[in-house]
């Protein structure tokens, strides 16, 4: 649990023009130290964001640009695994890097929000997940729309939320890639290459898998399956994720998974895979190709 939480706040609409910027650092779940900074973006103030944060031409005047905080800002995250809530700040350092011509931070990112939605799926509305809400939720003070306070909050609620959950950093890593519910079957179909070492097949995928499930129905249809949205008479293979498949028997199963055990019952030739010996398989072929 060793993490940077980073926030901004900007002049104006334009997600380059941060005009401050706050770092928190946590280890073993403890907020251990911090770093902020006003900055010049060298751009107009807007009225609006201003009213939301307080900081106007007169409170950066003096400060350093981007360029004059970006050696410090990499000393402090490269390397590093940076959580944000919401992806707006990343994009905002990204854009700020690209406006003044300077490398990207290397660090891996990971959104706070879309963590809270699996932590606690049940717990906000549709919009209800902005920091605001969600630290009052989870009983942490304080001042919002200041980039150090609101980056702390956001460490802290990462913490939280792997205390929760039971999960290490890497944990959340692997489950944001994944549906808020984790037994949503999204109804995905290719059509698969006809040069593909896997052409013939018709693969069906269910339970929580470890990458996207449009990326995993496309990664099939390269290598030759049709994909199809449900189990059938025409399936040739079920995918399904590695957690899934360790389950008892019975109803903890998904209904595709039982619906393939009755046909394979029945006498179809059906083969039952995990998507960690599936994405072995696709690799090792995309090799010899």
């Amino acid at each position: 649990m060793q993490f940077a939480a980073i926030d901004v706040e900007t002049a104006n609409a334009d997600l380059s023009s941060i005009c401050q910027i706050g770092v928190a650092i946590f280890r073993d779940g403890q907020h251990v130290d911090s770093w902020s900074s006003l900055v010049d973006p060298e751009d107009e103030f807007d009225g609006f964001n201003v009213s939301i944060h307080g900081i106007d031409e007169q409170a950066v005047m003096g400060a350093p640009t981007w360029p004059g905080i970006a050696d410090t800002l990499r000393s402090l995250l490269d390397g590093s695994i940076v959580a944000c809530h919401t992806p707006f700040d990343r994009a905002a350092t990204s854009l700020a890097c690209e406006r003044h011509g300077l490398a990207q931070l290397d660090c891996r990112w990971l959104d706070t929000a879309r963590v809270v939605r699996r932590a606690w799926p049940d717990q906000f509305g549709a919009r209800g997940y902005g920091l605001h809400n969600v630290a009052k939720f989870l009983g942490i003070s304080f001042n919002h729309h200041d980039a150090l306070e609101d980056a702390r909050a956001a460490g802290e609620v990462l913490c939280r939320a792997s205390a929760h959950a039971g999960f290490t950093l890497e944990d959340w890593f692997a489950r944001v890639q994944r549906p808020i519910d984790p037994t949503f079957d999204q109804p995905i179909t290719r059509d698969g290459n006809s040069e593909g070492p896997l052409f013939g097949n018709v693969a069906v995928f269910t339970g929580s898998l470890t990458i996207p499930r449009r990326e995993a129905a496309d990664l099939a249809a390269r290598a030759g399956c049709d994909v199809g949205a449900s189990v059938t008479k025409r399936t040739t293979l079920l995918i399904v994720g590695d957690q899934d498949i360790s389950k008892l028997a019975g109803k903890t199963k998904s209904s595709k998974h039982l619906k393939a055990e009755e046909l394979i019952g029945q006498g179809q030739q059906i083969r039952v895979l995990r998507e960690s010996d599936f994405q072995s398989i696709v690799a090792a072929q995309a090799v010899h190709v």
